[in-house]
């Protein structure tokens, strides 16, 4: 069997205030075509399928193309709901979309989910394991001791109905690390993974698998042996992810249960970038770069100061996300700005600002526009 493995799709996500949806319809279509051209069997979606639990109506339609994309070609797909996304709202309808091949897994509850799969050699079970806190499981199964995230997938997988003569693949969204060694991580504000804490659950516990399906770390890579695998996000959400190939994860299962993992590479609409050098230095090497031009940015500028520099360089990459000047002179010789600046003056403050960022004072003619602006909206003292 060969099924496509997906997770963390974070459909609606905005970066850096710039919406993602026209990023993610078009790399979802692209993930459509290889998957058809591969001849998959089936596409596992492992949570996180929105950014928040309450998408966009906008949001909904992108996955409901995805769906119905798959659907149209008769491919079954099955998804689980991860921490981003609200349990409830996204199996809502499962029970008839079932009937569709579309297989949505519900809350956590004490009944096991499996969809029974078959190919030429017989029966694949795949088990869905929606994102589980210690809490929802203890509501499950109140005798059963739980203290921790470990403990509740743990019960969790205890409970399912494995058959040891049948393929079994397991879906889940979970921060899973191997015998305490963490997976490596995209370094992202709000990023919700707890390297090293409590809610770590160790691989060994999916021993019975013959594949993990796993959602919840951004990067594509396997947890200890082969068959425990993160695929990673079909995008880039973070500058930490600058030099990343993207990559479609095709995983296919043999008669015997032994798996192969292909990644086939993707290319986006917009890649994540970071670019150095002066205001002029980069609006030569803009020209030069064609459509990569409209990339989404860092910008690190090394002009000493320059006023509405964002606007400027917007000019000639008009996706620039962010943008920082490069520090001039060492650390060392960096001027020290005093850290409580509660008793000076607006233009006291500024003078302190412009030397931040720029290693030299204001000059007097600086200084005499600062003091005339401040004592004209009345904070010169």
């Amino acid at each position: 069997m060969r099924f496509l493995h997906l997770a963390d799709l974070h459909i609606g996500k905005r970066v850096n205030e710039f919406s993602m949806l026209a990023d993610q319809r078009f790399i979802l279509d692209q993930i459509v075509q290889k998957a058809l051209a591969a001849h998959v069997d089936a596409v596992l979606i492992a949570g996180d399928v929105y950014d928040k639990p309450v998408p966009s109506t906008e949001a909904l339609e992108v996955f409901e193309h995805l769906l119905g994309s798959f659907s149209q070609h008769e491919v079954p797909v099955l998804v689980i709901p991860g921490n981003h996304d609200s349990a409830e709202r996204l199996s809502f309808g499962s029970r008839f979309m079932d009937a569709q091949g579309i297989h949505i897994a519900r809350a956590f509850s004490e009944k096991p989910q499996v969809v029974h799969l078959s190919d030429q050699y017989g029966p694949v079970d795949i088990h869905l394991l929606p994102f589980v806190k210690p809490v929802y499981v203890r509501a499950a199964f109140p005798d059963e001791e739980i203290s921790s995230y470990q403990d509740a997938v743990a019960v969790a997988v205890a409970h399912m109905p494995i058959d040891p003569d049948v393929r079994s693949v397991l879906v889940a969204h979970q921060f899973v690390t191997n015998a305490g060694t963490p997976p490596e991580v995209v370094h992202e504000p709000g990023l919700s993974v707890a390297v090293g804490g409590v809610d770590n659950v160790d691989a060994s516990l999916f021993a019975a698998f013959h594949y993990v399906a796993l959602g919840h770390v951004h990067i594509s890579q396997q947890i200890g042996r082969p068959e425990v695998r993160y695929c990673g996000t079909p995008l880039k959400y973070s500058f930490s992810e600058s030099g990343r190939q993207l990559v479609l994860n095709l995983v296919d299962l043999d008669a015997q249960g032994a798996v192969q993992v292909e990644e086939v590479p993707l290319q986006p609409l917009h890649d994540m970038r970071e670019v150095r050098g002066s205001l002029e230095e980069l609006r030569s090497q803009a020209g030069e770069e064609g459509p990569a031009a409209e990339d989404y940015l860092h910008v690190t500028l090394t002009d000493e100061a320059l006023m509405d520099a964002m606007a400027k360089v917007r000019e000639f990459y008009p996706h620039t996300m962010t943008l920082d000047f490069a520090q001039t002179e060492d650390e060392e010789r960096a001027p020290r700005i005093e850290a409580d600046p509660s008793h000076k003056t607006i233009p006291q403050l500024f003078d302190d600002y412009f030397l931040q960022q720029t290693g030299e004072q204001l000059s007097d003619q600086q200084e005499a526009v600062v003091a005339a602006a401040a004592r004209e909206a009345g904070e010169d003292r």
